[in-house]
């Protein structure tokens, strides 16, 4: 046993035999006799005073963070089942043939598509009594982040809802034939704008957006901007996914901040794509653990309702005995095995454990479900998790890899990798789950789908119709706003005169601006990772404050400052301390808010330029995903300031990586004018035209004199290079941008002087826009050899000059 068997077997080795079951009966009694009397409240309060007193005395205890291996909500509190579970139960079944019917039609024809079945049907009634019951569609409703792996079960249910056609579920995998004729292999609103909402197909990317989207919904609310109070956000996570830092990264923020509005649901089929998670340990224990030192409310839904009489004759704790002694390792060969295998190995392997299930056949110990694939198991877990006040919660819902696919796929070591079946296993599948359909249609593999008219289909719409509407579904629009004109930035396009400032200074004023604007203003999110001082920010501090879901408490140690650190409940800039990952996290849930809650918002998350791209690079490429509109600052950039820091912090490579993102625009500009105009159009593409872009802007810790903005330059700052300083004659073309401008501002003045050499000095705002429309240019005229050539900004430029 490793240390975290151990560790969860402990419950047992603590207490030997009793050696006065007698005091023991009596202290129970009077336990339950306070309960009856005082209630749970009581009860819990007078619990937390013995441990105290425990503590005080230095008397050992066994682990508080972990409860026994069994469901955490007990039989007697089960709510009733609201729904009709035969027809709900035929549903499923119709869902599971056809999920797995696309990714077996798609590999017969070519193998390399690839596709996963055995994901989705360990994690199927999960899903299906959240449609049934749960999910609200609309955005006023739910945000579901959905296991990306099942994705196939979500296609199937979408064809049956009418949502998809036939020829969609054809072209599974198949995502270049044009726009709306393949479907994606995960969840991607980039390829499926209309249909998914989140893209989590990067491990660990969807549980750290789920927290930061559950609490921007709290700062919509807090704020006054949009009633988010009744809405949930639900995350379904892969327990080998959990392994993944990001995974974890957020379960704090979510507790400190009482995210009721949070629901993780853990699929623990206990294995990953190479073997099992923890075979050595057990998952469901150590994530328990981990979630319950956190702050979370965890609800454990391990097993079936066959298991409730079992453990309801099982006085003496033999089963939970049994399987605190039991590794994951062994459940998975549990689930890989039949009925008989499992009496011999868990049963039998206690005299006393094998007589309390001797009256059940081997086919009964074979139907035993774990809580995972009981619809009213997992209701009960759902029900609770949606009416719990004052800290998320995490569902641990143990399943089969594979289930319901027999001994050729489920529990196995390749269940994930399985993509082909024989027709003896699919004849099975057919059987396992009473769908009616012919050997023939089987083997060719058939969509099936009854009649409009059908229980099922009346059901599965009179379900959805009750929820809101359907989902996935993606909202791509939103009101537009009018973004101030170009002019209202006078402050920074007039210059600074003699006086030095650096361009992050500028975007300060520029943001600073846009707060007050009457139309926008509400609609800008600050977010900063604990560098606001550094940046100059702190004059926002009181103009708008820092976003605080239970306002400020204390009394700031600066509070007779005039630029004091404030905090409010609706206070505006989100301050996330040092947490790259939570700061991008927050800046998506914003970016996004167009989409996810009809109330477009436009971030602006300013970091060092080194702790950007190359820091949560995979979350930014995450965002181009979801078609996120925003702005990302990368400041004290260009290594010409903060060499004390050392090279770690001197970016060079940042607007290289950001060119790479396909809706990312990267500007470098060196001017106060440049960057005004760049925010301002900006700004205009994302709130006024609605445009699916992002901007990636660097700015400068380095101070010099601002100049005015000339006449003429606005469409090419815009294109990315414009003639800053011209000269008669010249014979060289200097090209610079950001700190390096200024550069090469001095080179030409020492060519004319020391070399008599004239040289026209060109601002390149943007390198890589000038290389889109170059490579766009290109494209044009290989494509159209007869058309008249198109001239790229920076070709038609140079040669004029």
């Amino acid at each position: 046993m490793t240390d975290l068997s151990e560790l969860a077997a402990a419950f047992w080795r603590v207490m030997p035999a009793d050696p006065d079951p007698t005091e023991t009966r009596e202290w129970l009694e009077a336990f339950n006799s306070l309960i009856e009397s005082g209630g749970r409240e009581r009860a819990t309060y007078l619990l937390r005073k013995l441990l105290d007193e425990a503590r005080a005395r230095r008397v050992p205890m066994p682990p508080v963070l972990n409860t026994p291996y069994c469901n955490s909500i007990a039989l007697a509190e089960q709510p009733q089942f609201p729904g009709n579970l035969d027809i709900e139960t035929r549903i499923s079944a119709l869902v599971r043939w056809n999920a797995l019917a696309m990714v077996l039609r798609a590999n017969r024809g070519a193998a390399e598509l690839g596709g996963h079945i055995a994901t989705y049907t360990s994690i199927a009634d999960l899903f299906e009594v959240g449609f049934n019951h749960f999910f609200r569609a609309g955005q006023n409703g739910d945000a579901v982040f959905f296991q990306p792996h099942a994705s196939p079960g979500i296609y199937a249910r979408a064809w049956l809802e009418g949502r998809l056609t036939e020829d969609h579920l054809n072209n599974y995998r198949r995502e270049t034939g044009g726009p709306g004729t393949g479907l994606s292999s995960y969840c991607h609103p980039y390829l499926m704008p209309d249909f998914w909402q989140f893209p989590n197909a990067s491990m660990g990317l969807g549980p750290v957006n789920a927290i930061y989207q559950a609490r921007f919904m709290r700062y919509l609310e807090h704020r006054g901007i949009q009633k988010t109070n009744a809405r949930k956000v639900w995350a379904f996570v892969g327990d080998g996914e959990m392994d993944e830092p990001e995974s974890l990264a957020g379960l704090s923020i979510a507790a400190r901040e009482g995210l009721d509005n949070l629901i993780f649901v853990v699929n623990c089929n206990l294995q990953r794509l190479d073997g099992p998670v923890r075979g050595n340990g057990s998952l469901i224990q150590e994530l328990e653990g981990l979630f319950s030192g956190a702050g979370w409310h965890v609800i454990k839904l391990l097993w079936g309702s066959e298991w409730d009489p079992l453990f309801a004759r099982d006085t003496d704790n033999l089963i939970l005995k049994r399987l605190h002694e039991t590794v994951d390792g062994e459940l998975q060969k549990y689930a890989a095995t039949d009925g008989p295998f499992n009496r011999e190995h868990f049963f039998n392997k206690d005299p006393e454990l094998q007589a309390l299930v001797s009256h059940l056949s081997d086919d009964d110990i074979d139907r035993l479900r774990r809580g995972g694939h009981d619809p009213m198991k997992i209701y009960a877990a759902y029900h609770q998790a949606t009416h719990h006040k004052g800290r998320p919660t995490v569902i641990l819902a143990q399943t089969k890899k594979g289930y319901g696919m027999g001994q050729w796929v489920q529990g196995r070591m390749g269940a994930h990798q399985q993509k082909k079946l024989e027709d003896d296993a699919l004849l099975a599948f057919r059987d396992r789950f009473a769908l009616p359909m012919t050997d023939a249609d089987v083997k060719a593999l058939k969509f099936w789908k009854p009649a409009d008219d059908s229980p099922e289909m009346r059901y599965l719409h009179a379900r959805r119709a009750a929820l809101g509407g359907y989902l996935p579904a993606r909202v791509t629009t939103a009101p537009k706003l009018p973004v101030p004109a170009l002019d209202s930035f006078s402050r920074i396009t007039e210059g600074s005169g003699e006086r030095e400032e650096s361009t992050t200074m500028g975007f300060v004023k520029i943001l600073a601006q846009m707060l007050k604007d009457p139309i926008i203003g509400k609609q800008i999110v600050p977010i900063v990772a604990d560098e606001a001082r550094t940046f100059g920010m702190q004059s926002l501090f009181r103009q708008v404050a820092i976003y605080s879901p239970f306002g400020q408490l204390y009394e700031p140690e600066d509070r007779d400052e005039l630029l004091y650190y404030k905090e409010a409940q609706d206070g505006q800039i989100l301050e996330e301390g040092i947490n790259e990952a939570g700061a991008i996290s927050s800046w998506i849930a914003a970016a996004t808010s167009y989409s996810v809650h009809g109330t477009p918002m436009l971030p602006f998350y300013i970091f060092y330029s080194i702790f950007g791209f190359q820091r949560v690079g995979d979350l930014i490429w995450q965002a181009g995903d979801c078609r996120s509109r925003g702005f990302l600052i990368g400041a004290t950039a260009g290594r010409t300031t903060l060499s004390g820091e050392g090279l770690q912090h001197q970016d060079g490579s940042s607007q290289l990586i950001a060119s790479t993102v396909p809706n990312c625009r990267a500007w470098d500009p060196a001017y106060g004018y440049e960057l005004a105009t760049i925010v301002q159009d900006g700004a205009r593409r994302m709130l006024d035209e609605q445009e699916d872009v992002f901007y990636y802007i660097t700015v400068m810790n380095e101070n010099y004199a601002q100049p005015a903005m000339p006449e003429g330059v606005h469409d090419d700052i815009l294109r990315g290079m414009y003639l800053l300083q011209k000269t008669a004659k010249a014979q060289v073309q200097l090209l610079g941008s950001g700190t390096i401008l200024r550069e090469a501002i001095a080179a030409a003045d020492l060519l004319k002087a020391d070399f008599g050499i004239a040289a026209n000095v060109w601002s390149v705002t943007s390198w890589s826009e000038l290389r889109r429309d170059g490579m766009a240019c290109a494209r044009h005229n290989r494509l159209n050899p007869s058309a008249a050539p198109r001239i790229s900004h920076v070709a038609a430029s140079l040669t004029k000059a």
